[in-house]
């Protein structure tokens, strides 16, 4: 999935339609899926859910400025993606 198409859901997350932010919203992107690559999570272009997961963290983290514990979903589907990551791998 391009960038853009990201960009595009978490604007849709968070209700945004302007483009003023549109930097700032990438870099928090870019953030996320670096975070998720060191986690273990490898983002695919066709894979859904690794994407969902980075538009709702980083829908997340913009709400928050990632203060706080991240909300049990997200950390859920983290731990469902990495071990089904690791067990794909074996």
């Amino acid at each position: 999935m391009a960038e853009l198409d990201k960009l595009g859901l978490l604007k849709a997350n968070l209700g945004i339609t302007s483009e003023a932010r549109d930097p700032y919203l990438q870099s928090i992107l870019t953030s996320v899926e670096g975070e998720l690559n060191a986690s273990g999570v490898t983002i695919g272009d066709e894979d859904n859910p690794a994407i969902m997961l980075q538009v709702d963290y980083a829908a997340w983290r913009f709400r928050n400025r990632g203060e706080g514990a991240m909300p049990r979903n997200i950390q859920y589907r983290l731990h469902n993606l990495m071990v089904g990551q690791v067990s794909a791998d074996d």
